[in-house]
């Protein structure tokens, strides 16, 4: 059965701008009668309690969805054969760069914004062997693109740049990147709902299912929640979550769905109107309330 999904790190509780795309991921999935899916994405930062607490936040708001939250924590397995395939395929190589050393080789002239540079791409054996020594390395892909195509149903055609990026930390974590493509792959989630931060993601993703031999999901990166000063909502924005604005009498879901032109009582009843073509492209600028107008 295809699917949509929704899929938050349990890092601290969800706020509204979180809860809002999680609506959205749930009107989507249901419109177009796929299945909806909650993964918890427990592979890099770990709150004890908060992947509880996002579940009750998304129940109280009159979200459900199909079968149990599946824990990415659970599918290392799955990630490291991933990136083995493609290390059998030559599509992949050592990296031991630090974060200073990227950071210096992107500001250079030339280089792509935000791109990895490929500094170790080109290591000879004795330089990789000597590297080894000093540090554990990450794996990174062996891209053969520059640049990848993608559809978003909000941004319409959307090409963004592919760069070597990497599939497992040198911790030895798979990577965000790697992780989200093969979930959702193998749950048979072929459309995906998200912030628009993450739209630049979208080629890298994409081109790496491809060379997964898998189908791309259809994307749909909808805006996001701002703070008063046009910063990413967070908690130290005032009462922005669930449990704070109930606290100070807010009907969340209400304030949710007039941010987006959107009428009901519950999901089910928005779902009865709901028209992805009517939806803001602007982002959503929160006032907790108590704050300053």
């Amino acid at each position: 059965m295809p699917a949509g999904r929704y899929a938050p790190s349990p890092s601290g509780d969800l706020h509204v701008g979180n809860l809002r795309t999680a609506l959205l991921a749930w009107l989507f999935a249901r419109s177009t009668g796929r299945d909806f899916l909650v993964r918890v994405e427990d592979i890099d930062r770990v709150r004890p309690g908060s992947a509880e607490r996002q579940l009750e936040d998304l129940r109280a708001l009159g979200l459900d969805w199909d079968g149990e939250p599946l824990l990415q924590s659970t599918r290392t397995d799955v990630h490291v054969a991933a990136i083995a395939r493609l290390a059998e395929a030559g599509l992949t190589y050592e990296c031991f760069c630090t974060r200073r050393e990227i950071a210096e080789a992107a500001s250079a002239p030339h280089a792509a914004p935000g791109a990895y540079p490929g500094t170790c791409r080109r290591l000879t054996d004795d330089e990789r062997a000597r590297r080894r020594r000093e540090r554990p390395a990450a794996i990174r892909l062996r891209a053969g693109v520059t640049t990848w195509a993608v559809h978003d149903v909000l941004h319409g055609r959307y090409e963004g740049t592919v760069d070597d990026f990497v599939l497992r930390r040198n911790d030895g974590v798979p990577a965000y990147n790697l992780a989200v493509v093969v979930d959702d792959a193998d749950q048979g989630i072929d459309q995906v709902v998200r912030g628009d931060d993450l739209l630049s993601s979208a080629p890298r993703q994409a081109y790496l299912a491809d060379l997964l031999g898998q189908t791309a999901p259809e994307y749909a990166h909808v805006p996001l929640a701002l703070n008063a000063d046009g910063r990413r909502l967070a908690k130290r924005d005032g009462a922005v979550t669930r449990r704070e604005l109930v606290d100070l009498g807010v009907d969340v879901l209400t304030m949710i769905a007039g941010s987006l032109g959107l009428s009901g009582d519950s999901p089910h009843e928005m779902l009865e109107a709901f028209d992805p073509a009517r939806l803001p492209r602007d982002p959503w600028v929160v006032v907790p309330p108590g704050a300053p107008a």
